[in-house]
């Protein structure tokens, strides 16, 4: 009888101690996994806002090329009116 529970002790600690082991062993590989699937999609929602920022940018910049090409425009009109008065 006693060695029985020898026996169950002993299977008791060794199927703990097995269980410790395997729950290490899956923490071990997983968790570095979850920190890089964690960091991929911060980082991809760090790219969308800044892709989306460029898309707005590159809009304004359009804009500002616009205005600068009629401000030139009116400039050269305005210098060709005067040229013509001052002939005049």
């Amino acid at each position: 009888m006693i060695k029985e529970q020898i026996k169950f002790e002993l299977s008791a600690k060794s199927s703990i101690l097995l269980t410790l082991t395997i729950l290490i062993f899956a923490l071990i590989i997983f968790i570095p996994k979850i920190y890089l699937r964690n960091n991929i999609y911060y980082v991809s929602k760090d790219i969308n806002r800044l892709y989306s920022h460029y898309i707005s940018l590159k809009e304004e910049n359009k804009f500002l090329h616009q205005q600068l090409e009629d401000a030139k425009f009116k400039n050269q009109i305005t210098d060709s009116l005067m040229l013509e008065k001052i002939k005049e």
